[in-house]
């Protein structure tokens, strides 16, 4: 089969790489750059099975800048463009998906045309009916940054917003490139399929968010957190799993998400969305508070991703905390190999590492490394168990 992939970001190039295992993909993106890169086998982002399947593995993908030519060639079209959350509208700008989708069908009307960039629940109804197609559907992605083609090798569930022909085919090809064979698959409407992400999403993010409210807590009153959460976690229906605290929730997918899904309910009931919204920023707040408590001169930033072996710092929680003790007038310097520019935000970037750990006496480490170990007496982390 002839696929194009559209975007080459972790989602597109995770599913590009998934797919051209066994069958012919054109990769697309806006940037030339990343298309040099993919067509010289180098990933352009930092994703060990990413980088390893395009130097070591048997691929039919290649890649271009020219989305008609690549749709028109395509029986089935992925489009994984970015839906950043707009603060202006209270919605996803969906408005990549819609150009792409339009051109995608205005170039080959047969195309099928599966989304798998984030989007809200009535979108796909809404762009069928604005297109005059069918062919348009949804299915969400799962995948953790810096380990998206893992989770697509091996993932924890498929689920395809179509019930007919269509959503089973599109199953069943991802099924086809996984590792992992033994699989659910569940194929539902796709106002259904879209509440699923978010739905999902907005869970991790009450977890996020319940372990740094009853962190804040223990530090308030001078409790051990980890004894708690361990405790806690002990009653089998909690569990010991993704229970670390952190200076919040972030990334590209939590904090729009559980945004949109609070923007979606409308007149709907309801309070804990909302609260786990509202929960972290009273997180950052408390946080940030407890740094300036210690009249620090100069705070170091050490990373602004969000998890190990990343290079994504899209809305990482690190960045918020930086931004309310700067308001307070404290200079603040940056460790952060991923940044090429030398200022951040008016914050200088100091590329040397021991200079960095000499000028900050207070530093921020989201999640903690072997690097800090000689500074551990200036650091400032909550990461208690050295998981994201």
């Amino acid at each position: 089969m002839k696929i194009a992939v559209v975007g080459l970001g972790y989602v597109g190039l995770s599913n590009a790489v998934l797919l051209a295992q066994n069958h012919d993909v054109t990769a697309v993106d806006v940037s030339a750059a990343r298309v040099d890169l993919v067509n010289n086998r180098k990933s352009p982002i930092v994703d060990a099975e990413l980088e390893d399947f395009l130097a070591h593995k048997s691929l039919q993908l290649a890649a271009t800048t020219d989305l008609a030519a690549a749709a028109r060639d395509a029986e089935l079209v992925v489009i994984a463009t970015p839906t950043d959350y707009d603060p202006h509208t209270n919605h996803f700008d969906t408005s990549s998906v819609e150009n792409v989708a339009r051109a995608v069908l205005a170039a080959n009307p047969a195309a099928s045309v599966v989304v798998k960039s984030t989007i809200p629940v009535g979108f796909i109804t809404r762009l069928r009916r604005n297109l005059g197609s069918d062919n348009v559907f949804f299915s969400p992605e799962f995948l953790r940054e810096g380990r998206a083609l893992n989770d697509n090798l091996y993932p924890s569930r498929i689920i395809v917003g179509d019930t007919g022909l269509r959503g089973r085919q599109f199953a069943d090809l991802m099924l086809e490139g996984a590792a992992k064979k033994d699989v659910a698959v569940l194929l539902t409407d796709p106002a259904e399929a879209e509440a699923i992400k978010l739905f999902a999403n907005t869970y991790l993010a009450m977890r996020v968010a319940f372990f740094n409210e009853l962190d804040s807590y223990a530090m308030a009153a001078g409790m051990d957190a980890r004894q708690i959460i361990e405790g806690t976690g002990l009653d089998p229906r909690i569990g010991l799993h993704y229970n670390n605290p952190s200076f919040g929730y972030g990334g590209y997918c939590l904090p729009k998400d559980t945004k949109q899904l609070l923007a979606n309910y409308g007149a709907v009931p309801q309070n804990l969305i909302a609260a786990i919204v509202d929960a972290n920023r009273t997180r950052k707040d408390f946080l940030a508070q407890r740094i300036f408590d210690r009249k620090p001169r100069t705070v170091g930033v050490y990373r602004l991703v969000m998890k190990a072996n990343s290079d994504n710092f899209r809305q990482s929680s690190i960045q918020g905390i930086m931004k309310r003790i700067k308001a307070r007038g404290i200079p603040v310097i940056l460790y952060e190999p991923a940044l090429a520019e030398d200022q951040f935000f008016g914050s200088r970037v100091v590329r040397d590492l021991d200079a960095f750990k000499a000028e900050a006496d207070l530093i921020l480490a989201n999640r903690m490394s072997p690097d800090l170990a000689d500074v551990e007496s200036k650091l400032f982390t909550r990461d208690l168990f050295g998981a994201d």
